[in-house]
């Protein structure tokens, strides 16, 4: 019997179904990427680093030409990147730097309290006002108010749904306007020349700078706290929901190019009073941070973190970080910058291209990066 012919049979059937019907490959599966822990966001001369907060390995370059700056956005994942034509919107978790932007030309300060992110714009003088949880849903529209005047301002809601604007046109700044929750006016004070900067303390007292100290807003009055000089401007102020006290700094020199201060200057919102400190060394606009405990942090150009216990007016600790550096006259140039996120200070040094993540508590020095360009500003989502 002939057993070869069935088996010949078997394999030509075979090699004619393979050739008349190949088998699709299925297609290629997307691995979603997981998200970047605890991002932090630093701008670099034409575009942006995102890395892991817990690494500080740099999870995202992002080319973005012009100068950027970078504020968090009010929630977990977001920050908001200044740009020339307005606010852009980052998703540092993804990491993705969006279409989405609120417009406005000369985007100023982005404030966030009580559940609100409050965006100025010194080109139009227009506040947005907005819920930070909706931006995980496309650009939110929010509450547009409109300043008399465009001017280099800021805003501030409250819990209770007042905002707090400032006055002022391209020319002078005089002070501030708070409007109830109809936005009809409920107080106002012109005795503020310069007016710059807001913090929120203990109590939602609201402190707003001076060029001759500070005006506070709480419970529906203002008041006016005076600076010990004549000229003693207030400009960049730090706060914390843990005290009573607002972080300030402090300048007397009004016809200087530069002025390099040593001083800072503590708000006693319950008092009313102004205290001031010798810190021994200067720093900047970028080296004003708080603690998780309520304690002010001042990044001094001698290369360390000043730990300064606000009721008492006493420096307490000292946490070296960098080398001796100085201030550039262009306020557009990198200097180092200080972030502070829960229990951990981030500090940029554009010398050496790197961030140094510090143990708030401790002053240990955690972890170091170094970037391929040097970083200037320096930000992350949080609240």
């Amino acid at each position: 019997m002939n057993r070869t012919l069935p088996l010949l049979a078997a394999v030509a059937f075979l090699v004619s179904a393979c050739g008349a019907s190949p088998v699709a490959a299925p297609p290629p599966v997307e691995v979603p990427r997981p998200p970047v822990n605890d991002p932090l966001v630093t701008t670099y001369d034409g575009g942006l680093y995102v890395l892991d907060g817990k690494t500080l390995t740099v999870a995202e370059t992002i080319p973005l030409p012009g100068f950027n700056r970078v504020n968090a956005a009010g929630d977990d994942r977001h920050v908001l990147v200044s740009t020339a034509t307005g606010f852009r919107v980052l998703d540092a978790a993804t990491p993705e730097l969006k279409q989405d932007e609120f417009k406005g030309a000369k985007p100023g300060h982005v404030v966030r309290h009580a559940g609100k992110t409050v965006l100025f714009s010194d080109g139009t003088g227009q506040v947005t006002v907005f819920d930070p949880k909706q931006l995980t849903g496309g650009l939110p529209k929010g509450e547009v108010y409109q300043a008399a005047s465009p001017h280099h301002g800021v805003a501030i809601q409250l819990a209770n749904g007042e905002l707090l604007v400032t006055l002022g046109t391209e020319e002078k700044r005089t002070g501030i306007l708070v409007l109830g929750q109809d936005r009809a006016e409920i107080a106002r004070s012109e005795r503020c020349p310069g007016v710059h900067g807001e913090a929120a303390a203990q109590g939602e007292a609201v402190v707003i700078g001076c060029e001759d100290g500070v005006l506070v807003y709480r419970d529906g009055k203002i008041t006016k706290i005076d600076s010990p000089d004549a000229y003693g401007r207030v400009g960049n102020q730090a706060g914390t929901d843990a005290s009573p006290v607002v972080l300030g700094d402090y300048k007397t020199d009004k016809d200087a190019e530069l002025e390099r201060p040593e001083r800072i200057s503590l708000i006693d919102t319950r008092t009313g009073k102004m205290k001031l400190v010798d810190l021994g060394t200067s720093y900047t606009f970028r080296s004003l941070a708080r603690g998780p405990h309520g304690e002010a942090l001042v990044l001094g150009t001698d290369g360390a973190i000043h730990v300064i216990d606000p009721v008492k007016g006493k420096e307490v600790d000292t946490f070296e970080v960098l080398g001796d550096w100085q201030e550039p006259i262009d306020w557009q140039q990198p200097r180092p910058a200080l972030f502070v996120r829960g229990h951990v200070a981030y500090v940029t040094d554009p010398a050496a291209k790197q961030v140094h993540a510090i143990d708030v508590e401790s002053g240990a020095k955690l972890r170091t990066t170094t970037l391929p360009q040097p970083p200037n500003e320096i930000s992350g989502p949080g609240h």
